[in-house]
C-alpha cells in the first residue's frame, strides 16, 4: 500500500514536471525553435488540429520559421491560428508557405516572456501541492481507519514532503535556466 501511494504520487508529479517542460518549450526566445508551435491549433475542417500536422514546419535560418501548408487551402487558417496564438509573430504567406520571422527580443517582451515563465511556474508548483495534499489526505484516511499506524504515517507524510520539496526544486531550476536563456539574447 505505501509503495502504490508512493509511486502514484511520484508519477503524477513528475508528469507535472514533464508538462512544465513543455510548456517552457512554447515560450519563444530570440532563436527560430519549432517547440514554440507545440500549443498551437488550427481550424481544419471544423476541427482543431495542431499545426504540425496541417504543415511541414521547417528552420532555413535562425531568425526565420516556413510553415508549407499540405493543403494549400489552409493557408488562411494557419496564419490566423499563428496570430491568434499569443507569440508575437507576424507571419507572412506568399501564396504557397507561410514565412515567419523570428524578431529579436525587446526587453519589454523579454520582460513578460519572464513573467510568463514564472506564472507557468506557479501553476505547476500548485499542482504538485495538490498532488501532496491528495496523498496526505490519503494517508490520513488510512490512519484514521487503523490501516496504518502513526508512526509510519508521520514516515509517509514526511516521505511525501520530501517528494514534494525535490520536484518544487526541479521546477526553480528548470524556470531560472529558462530565465537565464530569455537574459541572454
Amino acid at each position: 500500500m505505501h509503495k502504490e501511494l508512493m509511486a502514484r504520487a511520484d508519477k503524477r508529479m513528475s508528469a507535472t514536471v514533464g508538462d512544465f517542460k513543455s510548456r517552457l518549450g512554447t515560450v519563444r526566445t530570440g532563436r527560430a525553435s519549432l517547440a514554440i508551435f507545440d500549443r498551437v491549433t488550427v481550424e481544419y475542417y471544423g476541427t482543431p488540429t495542431p499545426l504540425n500536422q496541417v504543415a511541414k514546419l521547417s528552420i532555413p535560418d535562425p531568425t526565420l520559421i516556413v510553415a508549407q501548408p499540405f493543403d494549400p487551402s489552409t493557408l488562411q487558417p494557419i496564419e490566423k491560428a499563428i496570430l491568434s496564438a499569443g507569440l508575437g509573430l507576424n507571419p507572412g504567406n506568399d501564396g504557397k508557405v507561410i514565412r515567419i520571422p523570428i524578431p529579436p527580443l525587446t526587453e519589454e517582451r523579454r520582460e513578460q516572456l519572464i513573467k510568463k515563465v514564472h506564472s507557468i511556474r506557479e501553476e505547476s508548483k500548485t499542482a504538485v501541492r495538490q498532488i501532496r495534499r491528495d496523498a496526505n489526505d490519503e494517508i490520513k484516511k488510512l490512519e484514521k481507519g487503523s490501516e496504518v499506524s502513526e508512526d509510519d504515517a508521520h514516515r509517509w507524510l514526511d516521505e511525501i514532503q520530501k517528494k514534494t520539496n525535490h520536484y518544487t526544486e526541479e521546477l526553480d531550476r528548470l524556470c531560472q535556466h529558462k530565465e537565464t536563456e530569455l537574459k541572454e539574447i
